[in-house]
């Protein structure tokens, strides 16, 4: 009987010891910097929203968090990288709304958004806003359809990269209304951004944060933003439903994620750090100056949308006909 009792007994602590151990972990996380991979490059509204929390998870860690940009293949390289990073919460990725739609756009991937990653809390949400360079003449969406549709080709369109938000948002512009537009791919929103200033592209779906400057200083023409309601920072801005194209009501999310299998208390600790970060008053009008809607909710709310997130977005990518190319 005793001997039966030790071994139980022993059983017992083997079985516990990794969550203890997990447990004095993530009690003494982080002790060192912590590095947010952020696929895009420097610039775009995903690097501001990035550094906004960023900066203030430091503050309250007392440790760097270092924002490390490596930018590529639509996202993908970094994310790549990130899946491969030690679990140990020490890499963390920070994803958008294009890695949901690259599970669909592209045939083969070196991770799975869904099945490599641990899903710590969804930052912020924000529209597009469908913007012209000035010599475009087109005052609004229809003026805009059709001009393009009169000259197949003469329209260049930008996004952040295939398969982008963006992306899918001018795709399904030309099928909604007929006009011919040629889509531009480059490897982040802010370079993109530079060339429709420069009127090497005429057209973008830009992320509000990466327009706004410039449509409140006339430098680009603002015809029609997504969401249900127009948006405080451009009021004058109709929305796409206003215009007569409800069915473009695409929006751009930004969350950050850990690699699978790192030790769920450090994933409950970021998790929950991460949303007091966005919670926090600084952060919430920094990212609503950004044209941000701010969200910072949990793991398992976050993660659940990120599932059917990936599913709605195979269903747009199909009915788009986007592909990579």
């Amino acid at each position: 009987m005793k001997t039966t009792l030790r071994c139980t007994a022993l059983a017992v602590a083997m079985l516990t010891m990794p969550l203890a151990h997990a447990q004095n972990k993530a009690e003494d996380y982080p002790n060192k910097a912590v590095r947010v991979i952020l696929p895009f490059a420097p610039g775009g509204a995903t690097d501001a929203i990035a550094r906004t929390v960023a900066q203030k998870l430091s503050e309250k860690w007392g440790q760097p968090v270092i924002v490390d940009n490596r930018a590529g293949a639509n996202g993908n390289i970094g994310a790549g990288q990130a899946a491969r990073s030690p679990a140990d919460g020490y890499s963390i990725l920070m994803a958008t709304s294009s890695h949901a739609i690259n599970a669909s756009l592209y045939k083969k991937l070196d991770y799975s958004l869904g099945k490599d990653f641990a899903a710590l809390s969804n930052l912020a949400a924000v529209p597009l806003i469908l913007v012209a360079h000035p010599e475009v003449p087109a005052t609004s969406v229809k003026q805009l359809a059709t001009y393009a549709g009169a000259q197949p080709g003469k329209l260049n369109f930008g996004s952040g990269g295939v398969g982008t938000a963006a992306h899918l948002a001018g795709e399904l512009f030309n099928t909604a209304s007929g006009a011919k537009m040629v889509h531009v791919a480059y490897k982040g929103g802010a370079l993109a951004m530079n060339d429709l200033l420069g009127g090497q592209i005429q057209v973008m779906f830009a992320n509000l944060p990466e327009a706004q400057a410039q449509v409140k200083s006339a430098k680009l023409k603002a015809l029609a933003i997504t969401g249900n309601q127009r948006n405080p920072q451009l009021p004058d801005v109709p929305t796409f439903a206003e215009s007569g194209y409800k069915e473009i009501d695409l929006k751009s999310w930004f969350g950050m994620f850990a690699p699978k299998n790192t030790p769920q208390p450090i994933v409950d600790k970021l998790s929950r750090d991460i949303a007091a970060a966005v919670a926090d008053p600084s952060v919430q009008q920094r990212l609503k100056d950004l044209g941000a809607e701010p969200i910072g909710n949990r793991h398992e709310e976050f993660q659940a949308f990120v599932n059917s997130d990936i599913e709605r977005w195979r269903a747009l990518v199909q009915k788009s006909g986007a592909s990579v190319d």
